[in-house]
């Protein structure tokens, strides 16, 4: 197994991608915690985890918050005793015009999706130090190029980019490794509320479908099976990298559209 003996925090882990990500590391043989500011979430995830046979412990988190992080490393301590693996997933999305989005919910995407990535890294970087670990950090396809109606999100997305590269540059000298995983449009989570809002949900899955080349939105194993390979061995010489798993989205629109 390619994750044996490691312990792995995953951050917006009680659904979709996250959800995905603790059940392939678990299954690659790490103990894994699960974060997600939705605790019953949280546990849920955990069951599944157990139900296959896997180690896992769920902790209420927010990522927006200095104290709770804090609280998520203290927890992570206590249980497993260190870290290898630091999982930066946990986002929110607010489908809105510049104009039409409140203060707030602008500031609540940079505390989440950003500052979150910030806060987790700063407060396990000295334990992943120890262990010369790795970060994967949850960017998008929208952090290269921008979809309508999603500025903040956007604006999140492309700062993980550069901030991957920043922990890259100041810490892969320490023997920690830190890369990006950019997702296309994924039958789960963010996107799957984003489906689930629009008048005909299966029309505007398909619509999405149709931007990619393959002609089809990825399932959330298929992003899993990339943040396995980032935080394994395989690949000990990849950081401050920024791997698309998109069906070609990224590539430009296909024929037919």
């Amino acid at each position: 197994m390619r994750l044996e003996n490691r312990i792995a925090v995953v951050t917006g882990g009680g659904a979709g991608i996250g959800r995905a990500i603790a059940r392939a590391f678990a299954l690659e043989g790490a103990k894994v915690v699960v974060a997600d500011i939705d605790g019953g979430a949280a546990a849920e995830s955990v069951s599944s985890i157990h139900a296959d046979g896997g180690a896992s412990v769920p902790v209420t988190t927010d990522v927006a918050n200095p104290s709770s992080v804090q609280s998520l490393v203290a927890a992570t301590l206590q249980h497993y005793g260190a870290v290898h693996i630091l999982m930066n997933n946990a986002a929110i999305q607010v489908n809105k015009r510049i104009e039409d989005t409140e203060v707030e919910e602008w500031n609540r995407q940079m505390a989440t999706n950003i500052g979150g990535v910030f806060l987790c890294s700063k407060y396990f970087l000295p334990h992943l130090r120890a262990t010369r670990g790795a970060i994967i950090n949850m960017s998008s396809v929208n952090g290269t190029f921008v979809e309508p109606m999603c500025a903040g999100y956007c604006a999140t997305k492309a700062a993980i980019l550069g901030f991957t590269k920043a922990i890259a540059i100041d810490h892969g000298w320490e023997g920690i490794r830190a890369n990006a995983i950019c997702p296309g449009y994924i039958d789960a989570g963010l996107a799957e509320g984003y489906f689930l809002s629009q008048p005909d949900p299966a029309a505007a899955r398909a619509q999405a479908g149709r931007l990619h080349a393959l002609r089809r939105i990825g399932k959330p194993e298929e992003v899993a099976r990339l943040a396995v390979f980032l935080a394994s061995d395989e690949a000990s010489f990849m950081t401050g990298a920024a791997v698309a798993v998109d069906g070609g989205f990224s590539s430009g629109l296909p024929p037919g559209n």
